[in-house]
């Protein structure tokens, strides 16, 4: 059962993203996430010392979508890929808006330290062994989805082609350097 931390955290995470829809990622602070989300700032700060951690929570609680699909059964690799890497998408639709206005405003810099773990997660969720080399490899499948996905309206269906292309490119690139699956 979730207690007061993890309340906070989601609570959190709420008040970012709405936050996040109203103005530019740098004029959000702590003190008015706090305030939106209706919790002492202390409360706040100590499960999350800034934006970029509550940032990292909600991409960790997305990432846990792409690891509920590690039940898919498919013999084939790059269809358990494709599978958890569009239930990492999908978890993030509900919250297209908000993503898009902080990728927009933010910096790589607040971005890009999440894509590593999610590319883990992806990978782990397909039962591919997390490598570094896949990982690297899966990261940057991912870096371009997320690019794709942010520009991609209506069905996905820019995003699922991007998935297939990337994934098919990093097959072979993996293969050539003896870290294929």
């Amino acid at each position: 059962m979730a207690g007061p931390p993890d309340q906070a955290r989601a609570a959190g995470c709420a008040a970012l993203l709405a936050l996040a829809t109203e103005r530019p990622w740098r004029q959000i602070t702590l003190r008015d996430v706090a305030e939106r989300a209706g919790l002492p700032l202390a409360e706040l700060y100590s499960v999350a010392s800034s934006k970029e951690a509550l940032l990292a929570d909600l991409a960790a609680r997305q990432d846990t979508a792409a690891l509920a699909t590690a039940e898919t059964p498919s013999d084939d690799v790059h269809d358990r890929l494709f599978d958890a890497t569009m239930a990492r998408v999908e978890a993030m639709q509900p919250d297209r808006a908000p993503l898009i206005a902080i990728a927009r405003e933010a910096s790589a810099l607040v971005l890009a330290p999440h894509f590593p773990r999610t590319a883990r997660a992806i990978l782990e969720a397909a039962g591919v062994e997390a490598t570094s080399a896949r990982v690297i490899a899966m990261t940057l499948v991912w870096a371009r989805v997320a690019q794709v996905w942010r520009d991609d309206e209506g069905a996905l269906n820019r995003t699922m082609a991007e998935i297939d292309q990337r994934l098919k490119q990093m097959r072979v690139r993996l293969a050539r350097i003896g870290a294929g699956f």
